[in-house]
């Protein structure tokens, strides 16, 4: 029986005339247990304030994160063909794409923008993790295919945020696909001498990791966030053997050289504004980031 549930939420309920109290108001810190109100969690760009554990990021509250006072021109989603396999598990593959979307008001999982970050325009392509765990299907190859071919488009650099548990099995050898394809993108932007920095955040893994997210001029990557192609529990499985504490995490890449840099969340948009002048060969300083963390106006077009 508990306690909470069965009688000090009937009992708020009854208080309040019925109304619903949602579940998720408070958010519960996965490294301390350390229980953090939502809004603030929000205000806070989803860094836990005590333990600065990075929580994951819906791909608009990251868009609206990065780019300047929030605003930005959101990138049209491309219509491709809808469960070509006509696949089947336990549901229908159909069902599961009209479950996420409702979930998430996304149509698949990657959105992208076009905007300014410290007065440097760009373009930020982001993985969303709650739409079927971020996973590289025939949608996302290609809106990762078209912000790059956008990218070109306005000669700017364009920045990635990979979130993803790799290819998406319920579209089989088409979802693999995506791999060279969006390589194929990355080329692209890179003979047009344009910069391509990826963020790496929790987790990047499987197939993604493997093509697109680590084809970047530079690395980044969010403290602690995992990265790797096989899991770790699957590796030892493989080779019989404990791995070191820490595996695969940002901070042993960047001591293995796999990572550039291991950066706070609040310290992103300085850090690729920072490296973007560098490699656009702009003067000026790039502007400090105000320590306020009120919410900013997001554009309309990305509501």
């Amino acid at each position: 029986m508990n306690w909470i549930t069965n009688y000090v939420r009937p009992k708020i309920n009854s208080m309040l005339g019925h109304r619903e109290v949602p579940e998720n108001l408070w958010i519960k810190c996965p490294e301390t247990g350390e229980m953090v109100f939502h809004k603030d969690l929000e205000e806070n760009h989803f860094v836990i304030p005590a333990s600065g554990y990075h929580m994951k990021m819906s791909a608009k509250a990251r868009l609206k994160h990065i780019f300047d006072d929030g605003t930005y021109e959101l990138l049209p989603v491309p219509k491709v063909p809808q469960d070509p396999l006509k696949f089947r598990d336990s549901k229908k593959y159909a069902d599961r794409l009209k479950e996420n979307r409702v979930k998430t008001s996304l149509e698949d999982t990657i959105v992208s923008g076009y905007g300014s970050v410290r007065g440097v325009k760009l373009v930020a392509c982001a993985h969303d993790f709650s739409f079927m765990g971020g996973s590289l299907g025939i949608a996302a190859g290609e809106a990762i295919i078209q912000a790059f071919e956008a990218a070109i488009k306005r000669h700017c650099p364009l920045v990635l945020f990979p979130a993803s548990g790799g290819a998406r099995m319920q579209e089989g050898i088409l979802s693999l696909m995506q791999m060279p394809r969006t390589t194929v993108g990355v080329e692209m932007l890179k003979e047009a001498g344009l910069p391509y920095i990826v963020v790496l955040t929790n987790p990047t893994t499987g197939g993604v990791s493997a093509s697109y997210a680590m084809l970047g001029d530079v690395h980044l990557a969010e403290p602690g966030a995992e990265i790797c192609f096989a899991g770790k529990r699957v590796i030892e499985q493989t080779i019989r053997e404990k791995l070191p504490e820490g595996f695969q995490t940002s901070e042993y890449l960047l001591d293995h050289g796999m990572v550039d840099m291991v950066v706070h969340r609040h310290d992103l948009p300085d850090t690729i504004a920072r490296l973007l002048k560098i490699f656009l060969k702009q003067d000026g300083p790039v502007a400090i980031a105000e320590t306020d963390l009120e919410p900013v106006k997001i554009a309309a077009a990305a509501e």
